[in-house]
């Protein structure tokens, strides 16, 4: 959850790191800290952002060409400065920066505490500090601090992604990984750590993401890998394809919002070289090697959480419509714990927009252990799940900065919307013409939702009139139901409104309680096979004094003249008809978030990718 970056070269280190840790603080806000090496280890910590620490560095002397920084999620201890990273070991002898979540940490801290250790925080990243450095003067100068670091994590029972600088040897850095990310930059006689590439782009485009066990010592000019049994390892060196200005606004007010008027390029980049040109039939080159097992599959399983989880449940409706294969839609962190039952002709496809998400990996793990075939969705190349998986898609949204999931989530509905058509193709449960007209309809979706686009001025208005409301309840019927879900979680991560989603039939068994004058209900009802059912739902709402926003198809009357604020959308395949309703949704959520002083892109509590439990 942590954003961590780290600089060893010829140049100033301090600019190098305080960008990093902007370009990463969407990974946590609660507190930023830096330490840099000169003729002696300056350490800066501050509670709050990014621009807080920059502050408290001003005119302070911090040169120096190495050195590391951390912007933090909280997990043990509450934001303050002195539980900000980095930590130092109580001699001085190791300064530590840490992602991830070390469980044992309790039972270590007794244990160093019975040796004469003192806790200044209240963070398991301290007690991993001072483990290394009893390690390390245990060993009366007869080991280095590069082994210090692997006997102490042999010990560790957790996650983590750490960097460390050792007082005794200040031209190195260590870095290691266990289930939290780590990139590391190739320069000119330099290297840069981070998180995730973000940091790095600016800089290079040649990158080594550590595995798991992973340790890695770096100097200007040398770079030694190896696993923290000692064993040397080659590294393998990959090109970055992203951009610097996909990490950038580009005239925007928040990321959120560019990136909701990214959608109609990030939907395209999606299936671009996957849709055959004259739209005739979809190729994934990642699923070749495994569409006999997806085709013959007893049942999917559907893996993720939070918005991933919304786009599965799309997913859900799309596979058994068209493949006709039975599919379940699970929470990771459920999944992992509840022992799963699991067969080995079982297809598993778990869902990630960073690829990192803690649950989703361990719920992997698990599935790969019962036989499964385990397949990924994920946007961002090197990370942890396609690397575990055994065959995938990447959907190319491109950087996802704001916390809140927009563009990712209308790519994974893209990807598991190709998925369907194939399947249901190669099974014969779509016609010729049935698979290249639902083609057409996909490949038409980003024009759509360019119309779309153009309502933003109108959900302005509409926002301005309910921004201040306490409650509101979303619903939604078929393929809109898991929209209605996705509807009111955006509202509830950026703007902190009570938002509630269900079926539009659920109402009636308890939320038609909480309706009256001062209840927004959006409700998403173009088209389809529920349509009458719904236009039902909205005269009961309307028959309690409800407000109702409606998202219809463009042309339509019925509901125009019943619902009190409506937004049409382009008409489309109803299957299809998620890709374009979500739209007004995410715009909704994000103006009713600005008029009410929200941190829109960064929202409190949250970080964007969720790398622990």
């Amino acid at each position: 959850m942590c954003g961590i970056v780290g600089y060893i070269g010829s140049k100033d280190a301090y600019p190098i790191l305080i960008n990093g840790l902007k370009r990463l603080e969407y990974r946590g806000y609660d507190s930023a800290g830096i330490a840099v090496i000169g003729e002696k280890t300056k350490i800066f910590k501050k509670k709050g952002k990014v621009n807080d620490l920059d502050k408290l560095v001003g005119d302070n002397d911090i040169s120096g060409s190495i050195g590391i920084g951390h912007t933090r999620w909280a997990t043990h201890g509450e934001p303050n400065d002195t539980n900000a990273h980095p930590h130092t070991s109580q001699q001085g002898k190791f300064t530590v920066i840490h992602n991830g979540i070390i469980e044992n940490y309790s039972r270590l801290k007794t244990k160093l505490e019975d040796r004469g250790y003192n806790f200044k925080s209240k963070t398991d990243t301290e007690v991993l500090a001072n483990l290394i450095e009893y390690i390390y003067l245990k060993g009366k100068g007869e080991i280095d601090a590069e082994q210090a670091v692997r006997l102490a994590l042999s010990k560790v029972i957790g996650a983590y992604g750490i960097v460390v600088i050792a007082q005794d040897e200040p031209d190195k850095l260590i870095a290691a990984r266990k289930g939290s990310p780590l990139v590391i930059g190739i320069g000119e006689g330099e290297y840069f750590i981070a998180s995730d590439a973000t940091p790095i782009i600016e800089y290079t485009d040649s990158v080594i993401y550590l595995n798991n066990d992973n340790v890695a010592v770096i100097k200007k000019d040398q770079l030694t890998l190896k696993t923290i049994n000692n064993d040397k390892l080659e590294p393998s060196i990959q090109k970055l394809t992203m951009d610097i200005g996909s990490i950038e606004k580009n005239g925007y007010e928040h990321f959120m919002l560019k990136e909701i008027f990214e959608q109609p390029r990030s939907i395209t980049d999606t299936f671009r070289g996957r849709v055959a040109a004259d739209l005739s039939e979809i190729r994934l080159g990642g699923l070749h090697d495994v569409m006999p097992q997806l085709e013959n599959a007893k049942r999917i399983i559907i893996i993720a959480c939070g918005t991933s989880w919304h786009a599965g449940l799309v997913g859900e409706y799309l596979i058994e419509t068209f493949a006709r294969i039975p599919v379940e839609v699970e929470y990771g962190s459920e999944f992992r714990y509840r022992n799963p039952i699991i067969y080995k002709d079982d297809v598993v496809i778990a869902i990630s927009q960073s690829g990192e998400t803690a649950d989703t990996l361990a719920a992997i793990n698990i599935a790969k252990e019962a036989g499964a075939t385990v397949l990924g969705i994920c946007n961002v190349v090197g990370a942890s799940i396609p690397r575990e998986t055994d065959a995938g898609v990447y959907t190319h949204a491109g950087p996802e900065i704001g916390v809140a999931s927009t563009k990712a989530f209308t790519a994974q509905v893209t990807v598991l919307t190709m998925i369907s058509l194939i399947l249901g193709n190669n099974k014969g449960f779509l016609n010729k013409k049935e698979y290249q007209n639902l083609i057409k309809n996909l490949v038409e979706i980003p024009g759509k939702i360019e119309e779309i686009l153009k309502l933003d001025k109108e959900i302005i208005e509409i926002s301005e009139k309910y921004k201040d409301a306490t409650n509101f309840l979303y619903l939604g019927r078929g393929y809109l139901f898991p929209v209605a879900l996705e509807g009111a979680l955006k509202l509830k991560e950026i703007s902190y409104i009570h938002a509630e989603g269900y079926p539009a039939a659920e109402m009636k068994h308890g939320p038609i309680a909480l309706i009256d004058k001062n209840m927004p209900v959006v409700v998403v009802a173009t088209k389809d096979k529920s349509y009458e059912k719904i236009v039902s739902n909205i005269q009961e709402v309307k028959a309690r004094n409800g407000i109702v926003i409606a998202v219809v198809t463009k042309g339509d009357t019925i509901i125009k003249n019943m619902a009190d604020h409506v937004l049409e959308v382009p008409e489309t395949d109803e299957a299809l008809a998620p890709l374009l309703t979500v739209v007004p949704l995410q715009l909704l959520s994000y103006h009713i978030a600005v008029m009410r002083g929200c941190d829109v892109d960064q929202p409190r509590n949250l970080a964007k990718s969720v790398t622990v439990e």
